[in-house]
């Protein structure tokens, strides 16, 4: 078993990027995004923690999350989401079929980031938020459905046509 060096900070703001297994494009389907949200709320009923950003694409998503001050166990959070979304999963199509033991959805591993500061935390939500447009999917951020963009522009952090031009706070991100 590998052991992955991970930093663990009580309280802390982590940035993340989950993908599933072989990009399968599981969330182009209304019904995986409902079952996607179904597994985050049981997730934070069971383990509370804050999604101050977040975008689901067709075959990976990025979020920001803060962890309550006494916790830093981020990895059992995704664990239980991966798990109960897995779980809600109905035959998959084509390759991914469920076999006996069931197929993979997800990738193993995801990528996890320690937010330094308030700077490198308005640059991946800014990543997070513009990251509909860098895949090609629209042409503005507010135009992709599943995102906290909308959100975050009801709350003043952004203007409504922010990201109709690539933005300068993106530029250099590249995680994937």
């Amino acid at each position: 078993m590998s052991h992955y060096r991970r930093a663990r900070v009580p309280g802390g703001i982590y940035f993340f990027t989950v993908v599933t297994h072989n990009r399968l494009p599981l969330f182009t389907s209304d019904a995986n995004i409902q079952r996607l949200r179904t597994a985050l709320r049981r997730t934070h009923q069971a383990h509370p923690f804050r999604i101050d950003a977040m975008v689901v694409l067709p075959d990976h998503l990025h979020a920001l999350w803060t962890l309550p001050p006494d916790d830093a166990d981020y990895p059992r959070r995704w664990k239980i989401m991966k798990a109960l979304f897995t779980q809600s999963q109905p035959d998959l199509p084509g390759e991914y079929a469920r076999r006996a033991g069931g197929a993979p959805v997800w990738q193993r591993r995801y990528w996890e980031h320690l937010i330094r500061d308030d700077n490198d935390f308005r640059r991946h939500q800014d990543y997070i938020h513009y990251n509909p447009v860098k895949h090609g999917l629209v042409a503005h951020p507010g135009a992709w459905p599943h995102s906290s963009f909308h959100r975050a522009v009801e709350r003043g952090w952004y203007p409504p046509d922010w990201g109709a031009s690539e933005p300068t706070t993106v530029v250099g991100m590249e995680f994937e």
